[in-house]
């Protein structure tokens, strides 16, 4: 099998960063450890990081997937406005990206907003209240390498990139709060 990217087979290069108006870090020291302990390597770049700097980290880093995560609850605004940096770059433009936590201020959010996250470009929406299983299966379905994505078209399971508003929840405390 030939490698491609600089990931190692036993993992995927993950960054893990909240956008500019959030300054939680909890949340991405539980997704370094988590990413970690599933065998990725994470460059976890902080609280507050803003558009630019975020676009530039990821287009030096070339990661095999990018995690936007959100606890103050303007994540769905932010990550509307980020994720077109993103996909506007072409380096960037087909690496997965996804994002989570409280991503708005009325708590979990409609099938019609994580639908809107999904068509603005993100490949996963993992709201709070959802499974860590369903974040784990979607990165199961990623491979090492630019565009990491699968690579035939429809090749995710339907909703693999969406936590359910209905699914199955971790015990108090075990869920993933991206």
């Amino acid at each position: 099998m030939e490698q491609h990217g600089k990931a190692e087979p036993s993992g995927l290069d993950v960054v893990v960063t909240t956008m500019a108006s959030d300054s939680h870090t909890w949340n991405l020291v539980f997704l370094q450890l988590l990413l970690e302990e599933l065998g990725h390597r994470v460059i976890n770049l902080g609280a507050c990081v803003p558009d630019e700097l975020l676009v530039a980290e990821c287009r030096r880093i070339e990661p095999d997937l990018i995690v936007l995560s959100s606890v103050n609850g303007h994540g769905f605004h932010d990550g509307l406005r980020v994720i077109a940096a993103l996909r506007a770059c072409p380096e960037l433009g087909r690496t997965p990206t996804v994002i989570g936590g409280k991503l708005g201020i009325a708590g979990s959010g409609t099938p019609a907003r994580q639908q809107e996250l999904m068509t603005a470009g993100f490949d996963g929406v993992f709201e709070e209240g959802g499974s860590v299983l369903d974040f784990h299966s979607f990165i199961g379905t990623l491979s090492a390498g630019p565009g990491a994505l699968p690579a035939a078209p429809g090749a995710l399971p339907a909703g693999a990139g969406v936590s359910p508003a209905g699914s199955k929840a971790l015990p108090a405390g075990s869920g993933v709060l991206l």
